[in-house]
Parts: C-alpha cells; sequence; structure tokens
C-alpha cells in the first residue's frame, strides 16, 4: 500500500523518466536497424560505454557514490542522442571522442546533471561537426538504394579498420541525406520539382528517415502521454518550423522546400520531442518554453536554408539554450496581488 496522501501523486525518479525515454527511442531504432543496417547498434553501444566509463571517472574523481549516479540513466541517454545524431558509418573513435566530451566538458565541467547549460548530446554532435565534417557525411544509403550491400563484418571492418571490401568504393554504400542532397542542387541552381523527383526523396522526406521521423514523433507522444514532457517545446518548435518554411514556399516553390519536408526531414522530430526537451536545459516557465521551442525552430530553418550546414537543429539548440536564463527571468508569472515590473522605476 502506498504511504502517500490519496491527493499526492507519486513521483517518477530520475531513473524512471530516463527508462521511459531510452525506451521511446526503441522503435525509432529498430527501423534504423531495417532501413540502414546493424551499425547504429554498434554506436549506440560505443557510445554508451564510452558514456558510463567517463561518468564513473569523473565521479570518482569528485567523491561522488557511484552506484546512485551511473544508474540515473542520464548518461546513457545522452550517449543515444549523440550516436543517433552521428552517422554510423563514422569512425569508432569519433562516436567515443563525441561521447567523452559530451559527458566530461559539457556535463561535469558546469558541475553534473542539473547544472549545465546547455544540452551535452548537442554538445558532443557540434564539437564532431566542426572538428570532422567530412565523416560527419558518411551517412550510409538506405538499404533499397544502396549500390552495393555490405555485409555486417565489411561494415564493422570500416567502422573499426577504415578498410574497404575489395573493388569497393564507399560512395557505393553511403549516400547524402536529403537535406544535405536538397541544399547542394539548390546551389547548382536546379529547381525544386526537378530535385525532389530523385531516388533519395519520397513523400514527405527521404526513404527511410520519413518512417523513422514518424515512429520519433509517436515516441514523443508516448512521453507526452507518460507527463514525461509537457507539449510546449514540441509543438511550437514545429509549428514555428512548420510556419517559417511555409512563408518561404509561399514565396517561391521552385527554389524552397515545403514545409511538410522540413518536419519530416533530419533532426526536427527528434530534436523537438527528445532534445530540445531536456529538462536541465529548457526553461521552466510555460510561456518561456514556448518562446524557446519557437525560437529553435525559425533558428534550426534559417540554418538549413541559409547557413553553412544540411541540418541545423543541433546549433539551434546550442544557440536557445544560450538564451534560457534570460527568457526564464523575463517570463516568469505575475505574483499575485502584485502588478508585473517591465522597467526600472515602475510602480506596481
Amino acid at each position: 500500500m502506498s504511504m502517500n496522501s490519496p491527493l499526492v501523486a507519486e513521483q517518477s525518479t530520475v531513473s524512471v523518466i530516463m527508462l521511459k525515454v531510452l525506451g521511446a527511442l526503441v522503435p525509432a531504432i529498430a527501423v534504423y536497424v531495417y532501413f540502414f543496417g546493424p551499425a547504429i547498434l554498434v554506436s549506440i553501444t560505443l557510445a554508451s560505454v564510452a558514456a558510463l566509463a567517463t561518468e564513473a571517472a569523473v565521479l570518482y574523481l569528485r567523491r561522488y557514490p557511484l552506484r546512485v549516479y551511473l544508474l540515473d540513466g542520464s548518461a546513457l541517454v545522452t550517449a543515444w542522442l549523440l550516436a543517433l545524431s552521428v552517422p554510423p558509418m563514422a569512425p569508432w573513435w569519433m562516436v567515443v571522442v563525441g561521447t567523452v566530451f559530451a559527458i566530461l566538458v559539457a556535463k561535469h565541467l558546469y558541475g553534473g546533471l542539473g547544472n549545465n547549460l546547455f544540452n551535452p548530446a548537442m554538445v558532443g554532435f557540434a564539437a564532431l561537426m566542426i572538428s570532422f565534417p567530412a565523416h560527419m557525411t558518411q551517412w550510409p544509403a538506405p538499404e533499397m538504394l544502396a549500390q552495393t550491400h555490405w555485409s555486417f563484418t565489411q561494415q564493422m571492418d570500416f567502422v573499426f579498420g577504415g578498410m574497404l571490401p575489395a573493388d569497393s568504393k564507399l560512395d557505393a554504400v553511403t549516400m547524402a541525406t536529403p537535406l544535405d542532397a536538397l541544399k547542394t542542387q539548390l546551389h547548382l541552381d536546379r529547381e525544386m520539382t526537378d530535385i525532389q523527383s530523385g531516388k533519395i526523396f519520397s513523400t514527405l522526406s527521404g526513404k527511410g528517415t520519413e518512417i523513422i521521423a514518424l515512429l520519433y514523433l509517436l515516441g514523443g507522444l508516448f512521453l507526452w502521454q507518460q507527463r514525461i514532457i509537457s507539449w510546449h517545446i514540441p509543438l511550437s518548435f514545429l509549428a514555428a518550423m512548420f510556419g517559417t518554411a511555409g512563408l518561404f514556399y509561399l514565396f517561391d516553390s521552385s527554389q524552397y522546400a515545403s514545409p511538410l519536408f522540413h518536419i519530416f526531414a533530419g533532426g526536427t522530430m527528434l530534436g523537438a520531442f527528445f532534445i530540445a526537451t531536456d529538462y536541465v536545459t529548457s526553461p521552466t516557465t510555460l510561456l518561456g518554453k514556448l518562446i524557446f521551442g519557437a525560437g529553435i525552430g525559425v533558428c534550426a530553418y534559417i540554418i538549413r536554408v541559409f547557413g553553412g550546414y544540411p541540418d541545423g537543429v543541433a546549433f539551434a539548440v546550442l544557440f536557445l539554450n544560450s538564451a534560457v536564463p534570460l527568457i526564464d527571468a523575463y517570463t516568469q508569472p505575475r505574483v499575485f496581488g502584485h502588478a508585473r515590473k517591465w522597467f526600472k522605476g515602475s510602480k506596481e
């Protein structure tokens, strides 16, 4: 029998919350394996081991209890999100370096869980993207589009040793992402209808990737149903992305992709439901959450279309992370019985 008052809800522990987040990612990961091969499972395993090892080492040095913090699941969530953001065909050491950087620098140098200003997984991703841009473009082609098919052993030979199979080229099993392909072809002055008739594109965004995005959406709805996240950040994120893309699409549909394409392409769904909703690095007020999510949606679109990176979700999240203290400061609800002070010297 519960010892709580019947009017007091039992609070979820950090470990239960993190376990549900990991569980919500599993369906998308399973489909990822189906469309792109099992290399992603190796990336997730490497990231998980690196995250737990780094976490344990830092906790030992800081003289914190290992069991309590290692079992809270926060390091694993960071590891999985980073692994899902990095191409599984990238060298194994890249996944390890990015994960160690995320846990050590972005998390523990700020004081550990609850004190970090920036989302650790996105800090790790940004560090890898800036440092190793060539490796970060080696995304596997969907199984139905790959020119040749490497066995799991051949994939591991390449990931761990950089060895290509005999009479095989890397571009036979890798392919530009839909966002990257779109950006490249637009720079060649091709029109949108011609570009999206290519074999990599599908109804919503890209073959395989749109199904994964739909499963991220379902996983996010599960987290909302479980009250792990609220609707404010995901909805404002997606609405701002959709609205901004819609305005440009209406202005010139031959040069700008449709709003649905941007919603289901790249890291939009993963970012909206699993990354931007991080408790520590997002605002605490409801109005602040709406502003935060909308800001990410607009910034991500601007980076995608006018910036130097094909997908701007990670950098948009980090940019808005830096604004969270300011957003929280200016969106605090009015204290009952007092008027809000909008400027210095105003009367209550």
